[in-house]
């Protein structure tokens, strides 16, 4: 669970790693039983499968819509298949992409919408798993035609990549469902709480950015620190902190996990994890000029307008991180926050 806390560290960091020249094929490993788990052919996505409670397990029409699939690139539409990437190796990251409880189906949000949109442009979905840094650079050598994984959009990254966008980059604080607190977007109502957040992170800067306008006004937060995740679940659940700051994904699969438990827990606001300025956004990624961004936004905007892709969201408990529509290269985090 340690993995939990720097999650958003890990997401958004530069890509200076991944352009090392790797041995790609013993890193890019290709997830068993796809096939299964999502009905290739039948027109239909089941979505949350093998979750371990973490998603509702939904089936989903997903009809090809030939004017879309006829805006691929010839190469991908005569292959008939779409190598998706995901950078969850080794140990995944409930919700978003991780290791299902047949221990060989990659489950999650972004394998899921991968497939949901493959199925829409008429291709097999091929999901393949690999670390952080060889998901991209299995998107520069070829072998990944286009990343569900997270991704947040920085102006860095679009001198090398192109997206399209299907989620809001967002964090959230965690509290007791008892707690009637909320957030409401305005940092001054944290004033006297007690806050956990993980060091080193993009949250904590947020936090302590808050925390110093707060002290300005002559209030204050008090910040806590904790090893692991346990831990922080454990000062939250005895009471001894109000709030956990982290992931808005991450907070939404521990609200499933405390469900059921003596301390259930809710989601008590959010914030764009770019700061105050700019709504950050994750999105599908592919290479510069390789003309998959267009259709893969297209195929995402016609899923938000049938439906299917506010019930894939509401599934996994993210409904709270849905865009109205999906833009091709939207404003990313700028040069100086990359």
């Amino acid at each position: 669970m340690q993995r939990r806390r720097s999650l958003r560290t890990r997401l958004v960091r530069g890509l200076g790693a991944a352009t090392a020249t790797v041995a790609l094929a013993s890193a890019l490993t290709a997830c068993g039983g796809d096939a299964e788990a999502t009905g290739t052919g039948s027109g239909k996505v089941t979505v949350g499968a093998v979750s371990n409670g973490a998603a509702q397990q939904t089936e989903l029409s997903a009809p090809v819509v030939e004017s879309l699939r006829a805006q691929l690139p010839a190469d991908v539409r005569e292959r008939g298949e779409l190598v998706i990437g995901a950078g969850a190796l080794p140990g995944g990251f409930p919700p978003l992409t991780y290791v299902g409880t047949d221990q060989k189906t990659l489950t999650g949000t972004e394998p899921d919408l991968g497939r949901l949109v493959a199925a829409t442009l008429g291709l097999k979905p091929v999901v393949k798993n690999s670390t952080w840094e060889n998901l991209f650079v299995g998107i520069d050598s070829g072998k990944v035609d286009v990343a569900f994984s997270n991704v947040t959009v920085t102006e860095e990254r679009k001198k090398k990549y192109e997206f399209a966008s299907y989620r809001q980059d967002n964090l959230a604080f965690e509290a007791l469902k008892d707690d009637p607190w909320t957030f409401g977007g305005d940092y001054r109502n944290l004033a006297g709480k007690t806050v956990a957040v993980s060091k080193g992170t993009n949250q904590e800067k947020i936090l302590l950015e808050w925390q110093q306008k707060l002290r300005a006004e002559g209030k204050d937060i008090t910040v806590k620190y904790f090893p692991d995740s346990n831990s922080a679940y454990l000062a939250l659940s005895g009471k001894k902190i109000d709030l956990d700051f982290g992931p808005n994904p991450t907070i939404a699969y521990h609200i499933t996990q405390t469900a059921n438990g003596n301390a259930p827990t809710r989601n008590a606001g959010s914030s764009s994890g770019a700061g105050e300025t700019l709504q950050g956004l994750i999105a599908a990624t592919s290479k510069k000029d390789s003309g998959l961004a267009k259709p893969v936004a297209e195929a995402i905007n016609h899923l938000i307008k049938e439906g299917q892709y506010g019930k894939l969201l509401a599934a996994w408990n993210l409904s709270n991180e849905a865009v109205t529509t999906s833009e091709v290269n939207p404003p990313g985090l700028p040069l100086t926050n990359s």
